[in-house]
């Protein structure tokens, strides 16, 4: 199985919608909390180049936000990705 993390914040909708997404894919991820963490904000920052969140890593790939996660599922990529 694929590692998937996600970069998020506790008041951001579009976490809230990337994490439900992969719950109900029953993907396990781990999610890192950036929302009062300077350090990890700019450790996430110099490590895809954005500030945005969410941010989906799987295998250490950026894959982008929450737009790109559910073009990835519509697509059937996202099944093939984490599989892997």
């Amino acid at each position: 199985m694929a590692k998937v993390i996600i970069y998020t914040t506790r008041t951001c909708p579009f976490c809230v919608r990337a994490k439900q997404l992969l719950r109900n894919k029953a993907i396990s991820f781990d999610d890192i909390d950036v929302s009062n963490d300077p350090e990890q904000r700019a450790a996430l920052t110099a490590r895809s180049g954005s500030r945005t969140v969410p941010q989906v890593f799987i295998n250490d790939t950026f894959m982008g936000g929450c737009d790109e996660l559910f073009g990835l599922e519509r697509s059937g990529q996202l099944d093939q990705l984490t599989q892997a």
